[in-house]
């Protein structure tokens, strides 16, 4: 039931305590405990190198993966081999295993891993332990977990949990009676620092709660990559994401005519049938049809012909904080910021 919940966030989660809300409480509480006994019992693996996570306190779409991808570009500019630990979600392989763009597929370690891989040597794992060790094995010198943060059987050098400016933390409640994976406070005070995306020069009220709690805000954005050059296109636009309407709200600001906006579930594994229909529809309509980035990964190459895909990334409002953070972990010494390739 919970993964279900997770792919396709109910509507009253996003909306104050009401009488579902109310009635489903006693299961967040008891999902709450069950994690705390969980972080409380369980070992922690030490990694011999440093262990960057990038989590998430609500299910559902946050911007997780493009900051793990914008961190890794961070580290791969200083010549920091940087390998990712993902659990392959939506994926059928176990693990460990280093993800092969020209051989594997989504229904094979997930559309994430997919993406991450693109970017860096990502390993999946289901076990993130023994993916961990697989990575420093094949030479890692520093390792971002994708997700896991809920995960205590390994230690974190730094964990950042990423939230979603506009949507925040829903109501508040814990699943299923809310989107939260545990209780807020505690969480947050977990975590090491904050990412908030989609935030401008005004303060939100997602960075208020987590000032107050006493951890560090590092603003940023998600921006689309050569946007400009949808303004005016007539769209069918579909996406299977967490939060599929942020993307429709994008096309729409950078002036594209959305003639129809399909919403599927999260990690949707496409049949051939919708997207044929999908492109009977746009024809009908004199559009082109047009995803996110993590869409078309779980799509064949022979369906994903003519379809265009709009990229994002993050861009931080204060580059120099996301340095200031990264930096003391990893070069330790002070140096010049820059290690040996080899």
């Amino acid at each position: 039931m919970f993964a279900r919940l997770t792919r396709t966030a109910p509507a009253f989660w996003e909306r104050p305590s009401g009488i579902i809300t109310d009635l489903l409480l006693p299961l967040g509480t008891a999902w709450d405990g069950v994690g705390r006994l969980r972080r409380a019992l369980s070992p922690s693996y030490s990694a011999p190198v440093p262990v960057v996570c990038i989590g998430n306190l609500v299910a559902g779409g946050t911007g997780k993966t493009p900051v793990t991808i914008a961190l890794c570009s961070w580290l791969l500019e200083r010549n920091v081999r940087v390998h990712v630990v993902s659990r392959g979600y939506g994926g059928r392989l176990h693990g460990p295993i280093r993800v092969d763009r020209s051989s594997h597929d989504a229904p094979a370690v997930g559309d994430e891993a997919l993406m991450l891989a693109a970017r860096a040597p990502c390993w999946v794992s289901r076990d993130r332990v023994a993916g961990a060790r697989a990575a420093v094995a094949a030479g890692a010198s520093a390792i971002v977990l994708d997700d896991g943060f809920q995960d205590p059987a390994i230690g974190k050098t730094l964990a950042l949990i990423v939230v979603d400016a506009e949507y925040g933390f829903g109501n508040g409640r814990v699943i299923p009676a809310g989107p939260l994976r545990e209780n807020l406070r505690g969480g947050i005070a977990r975590s090491d620092a904050v990412v908030v995306l989609g935030a401008e020069a005004k303060e939100t009220g997602v960075e208020q709660t987590c000032t107050a709690i006493g951890r560090a805000v590092i603003r940023g954005t998600l921006a689309p990559i050569a946007g400009e050059r949808l303004a005016g296109e007539r769209l069918l636009a579909f996406a299977g994401i967490g939060r599929p309407e942020k993307f429709f709200a994008t096309l729409r600001r950078l002036g594209a005519i959305l003639v129809d906006a399909r919403a599927f579930p999260d990690h949707r594994l496409y049949r051939a049938g919708e997207i044929d229909l999908l492109r009977r529809n746009a024809a009908d309509s004199g559009a082109r049809l047009i995803t996110t980035r993590k869409d078309i990964e779980r799509l064949p190459p022979e369906l994903r012909v003519g379809i265009e895909v709009l990229e994002v990334e993050v861009c931080w409002l204060d580059p120099a904080a996301i340095a200031q953070l990264i930096a003391p972990l990893i070069f330790p010494a002070g140096g010049n910021g820059r290690v040996p390739a080899d």
